[in-house]
């Protein structure tokens, strides 16, 4: 392999390491977040960028099949490096097969770290507790400052999920996020929301960053119009679009009951996960229910933009602190959300905060309708709303402005790093 660690000019180039056990080519989850700010320290910095990363399957947790049979393997895009890892992935989710997932990644990381020279800094995207660890085991090996930015918190998201054993997956996942955390030079933290969780681990304040997450989608391209009617989306009927994952998490069960109790919705979900074949049968011959696959990156923003209102929902019973990434492509596509979420959970702080949507009981079906109902009734008001989730994505939720808090970040840690030898000379 190249020597990518060589001196140019008589200098030699940053080198980091980012550790996320997601990447591209995966559209959705944390997986374009973890590409952004590779690409961005390659392009922006001009360092030498290497990402420790798994096989590609998410949403769908599915292998993708061009990585079938590869143990492990280094790809090179727009100038990073990705070694990538092979590990098991749990076509059905239980805590015992998560658990199993998260050591694989674990030992098979620690087996065959990526070849490169020691890096001046490791980055790491929470969750994967097992990417956490090795992000946290590599930067204490080479004395390098270690920076988790927390996209969730595994802890919290076992108890949440409803599978099988969470309770004291959760346990155990909070243990181990405490003593991954208090290794960090810095942590980032993408919501205000995770900040007393955090500090609830041992991490003390100052040492924690809100960077928050940012807008990835682009423009979208030709007209609502033309889109629905590919889609075959009837003019005149109110179309509601949840994307994403299909998880437990999400309890996606109310949408369909909301289609089963609304015959005048449209309810579309887009994506994949571990429940999409459980829901397809519970919603068997409901005319008002479609199922989609994901959509191209080419044609997501449009997509998303032709539909009436988006959904997000989670599951009653818990208070989820954590944001989902897809939020802030909802607000991008200027149309208003529906969040069937827990009143102070982080989705609908979120919301909120944007004043770009209605916020509803979770798993409650005529809470959903009720939302549709009022937003049909006044469509320019509906607008209104969509209008001021774009604005909130383009003021707040910009690339350039995430990316350049994710710099601040690694800025502000090698700068606590260097302190110390500085001052013992």
């Amino acid at each position: 392999m190249r020597d990518t660690g060589a001196i140019r000019g008589g200098e030699r180039p940053e080198r980091l390491l980012l550790v996320s056990t997601n990447y591209a080519p995966e559209q959705t989850g944390i997986g374009p977040y973890a590409t952004d700010i590779a690409e961005h320290l390659v392009a922006g910095r001009r360092a030498e960028v290497h990402v420790l990363a798994g096989m590609p399957h998410y949403p769908a947790w599915r292998l993708d099949p061009a990585y079938r049979g590869v143990r492990r393997t280094v790809d090179e895009r727009a100038g990073v490096l990705i070694h990538r890892r092979a590990h098991s992935v749990p076509v059905r989710q239980t805590a015992a097969r998560r658990a199993l997932y998260e050591a694989s990644i674990l030992a098979h990381g620690l087996m065959a770290p990526p070849r490169m020279g020691p890096p001046d800094a490791v980055l790491a995207q929470v969750p994967s507790l097992a990417g956490g660890l090795l992000a946290a085991r590599l930067a204490r090996r080479h004395r390098a400052p270690f920076l988790p930015v927390v996209q969730d918190l595994m802890g919290a998201a076992a108890a949440q999920s409803g599978i099988s054993g969470g309770g004291r997956a959760a346990g155990a996942a909070a243990a181990v996020e405490r003593r991954m955390l208090r290794e960090a030079t810095l942590v980032g933290i993408i919501h205000e929301t995770f900040r007393d969780r955090v500090r609830a681990l041992g991490v003390p304040e100052d040492r924690i960053r809100l960077v928050p997450n940012w807008t990835h989608i682009a423009e979208p391209g030709g007209t609502p119009a033309a889109t629905r009617a590919r889609l075959g989306w009837k003019p005149g009927e109110t179309v509601l679009l949840h994307s994403g994952n299909m998880g437990l998490k999400q309890g996606l069960e109310v949408l369909v009951e909301t289609a089963r109790r609304a015959p005048h919705l449209r309810v579309v979900l887009m994506g994949e996960g571990s429940r999409r074949g459980r829901l397809e049968e519970l919603g068997a011959g409901l005319p008002n229910l479609d199922f989609l696959p994901p959509a191209a990156a080419e044609d997501f923003p449009a997509v998303l933009a032709a539909a009436d209102a988006l959904l997000v929902t989670q599951r009653a019973g818990v208070l989820d602190m954590s944001v989902p990434s897809k939020l802030t492509s909802y607000f991008a596509a200027g149309r208003p959300v529906i969040a069937s979420v827990a009143d102070g959970s982080g989705t609908a702080e979120e919301i909120r905060r944007a004043d770009a949507g209605w916020v509803v009981a979770p798993e409650n079906p005529d809470a959903v309708i009720a939302a549709a109902r009022e937003l049909a009734a006044d469509p320019e008001a509906a607008g209104a709303v969509g209008a001021r989730g774009a604005d909130y994505a383009r003021t707040r939720l910009g690339r350039d402005t995430g990316l350049g808090r994710v710099c601040a970040l690694l800025d502000e840690a090698l700068e606590r790093h260097r302190a110390p030898k500085e001052n013992a000379r």
